[in-house]
């Protein structure tokens, strides 16, 4: 592995996440040599591989989202989808009330 880190690092600050994640990304290393030397484990690696996919191709856009658009956004999109669900689970309760008159009758 090319790291130049310190095999013992302890604090992964955004400059040494972002060195490992170039590396990764240049095939100088693997998400599992790279667990493996710094004791991290492979889905907190990819986490971060992940992390700076979704921020190079915000920084690529035409109109880059800051970053409390894009939590925002986020948020949005989850307000939305639990208002979805908790409608559904409330027609279904009121369904079943229903059969359940129904079924007394």
């Amino acid at each position: 592995m090319s790291m130049t880190m310190d095999d013992s690092i302890k604090r992964w600050t955004a400059k040494r996440k972002t060195t490992l994640v170039i590396e990764i990304i240049q095939g100088k290393t693997t998400v599992s040599e790279a667990s493996r030397s710094f004791d991290l484990t492979p889905s907190e690696i990819e986490g971060w591989v992940e992390d700076a996919k979704r921020g190079i191709e915000n920084s690529l856009r035409a109109n880059p989202l800051d970053i409390r658009e894009q939590y925002e956004k986020q948020l949005r999109d989850l307000q939305e989808a639990y208002g979805e669900a908790m409608l559904e689970l409330r027609a279904r309760e009121k369904l079943q009330a229903l059969l359940d008159a129904q079924d007394g009758n």
